[in-house]
């Protein structure tokens, strides 16, 4: 099934840059383009929209504006020449913030996300994140959203850690320490020095060493008592 799209952005041009890169992505379905909020509003009336992608400068009334003030079930990704608006756009769960010019690689990954999103649903197609269940890191000049369920490991590398997800990596400048203490112990643990991992993640356990995903990461000798434990825990079926 196709996501249902609108365009809203009050630059002809920027409209239909957009178009065609939705025109290239099987999953998508343009109904709609609108040059501001209000005239958008008809659109998200009259179909069953799955993604908003919402410019922020628009006459009459901002995107943020827009999203301070009404209630939809879509997911919104901001496409706007003006990055100053990331933190509060994602502080209305804005699902990603692209910044003009958009390369359609950029664009590409956005809805990937939507797309994978909308796969992992089993409720309401669009219905809002639970609030606890991401956090926000700086990564390349922009702030991204992570969802504790998409993060894999973290991985300690001099003065700033690398986090591993299902489909990319980013490099966060915080140490592993205060990384452990902002991630919840009762989904992460560290089992190494450099090496923080989400335990619903790990296929398998050989020896000192953990199977995530792709990667191979090695348990602390000290550690590793405390950690077989808390993966295990009761779900160890013996003859």
């Amino acid at each position: 099934m196709k996501l249902k799209c609108i365009i809203v952005d009050d630059e002809p041009i920027a409209r239909k840059v957009l178009q065609e890169f939705i025109e290239e992505i099987d999953y998508l379905e343009l109904k709609g383009q609108a040059e501001n909020p209000l005239k958008a509003m008809s659109l998200l009336n009259d179909n069953n929209v799955d993604m908003i992608f919402l410019d922020i400068n628009m006459p009459k009334i901002n995107g943020i504006d827009f999203l301070k003030t009404s209630k939809f079930n879509a997911y919104i990704i901001i496409t706007t020449a003006d990055p100053v608006y990331a933190v509060e756009a994602f502080g209305l769960d804005v699902l990603d913030y692209l910044v003009k010019p958009i390369s359609f690689e950029r664009f590409l990954k956005a809805c990937n996300k939507v797309n994978e999103l909308k796969a992992q649903k089993t409720g309401t197609v669009g219905q809002l994140n639970d609030p606890n269940d991401h956090f926000f890191i700086k990564s390349e000049n922009q702030i991204e959203k992570v969802f504790y369920d998409d993060l894999l490991y973290a991985e300690a590398m001099m003065n700033y850690v690398m986090l591993y997800t299902s489909s990319k990596k980013m490099m966060v400048y915080i140490t592993i320490k205060a990384l452990e203490e902002q991630l919840p112990a009762e989904t992460f643990i560290k089992v190494h020095k450099s090496f923080i991992v989400n335990l619903s993640k790990i296929k398998s356990i050989e020896g000192n060493i953990l199977n995530i995903g792709n990667a191979k990461i090695a348990i602390s000798q000290n550690l590793r008592d405390k950690v077989i434990q808390q993966i295990v825990k009761d779900k160890m079926i013996k003859r």
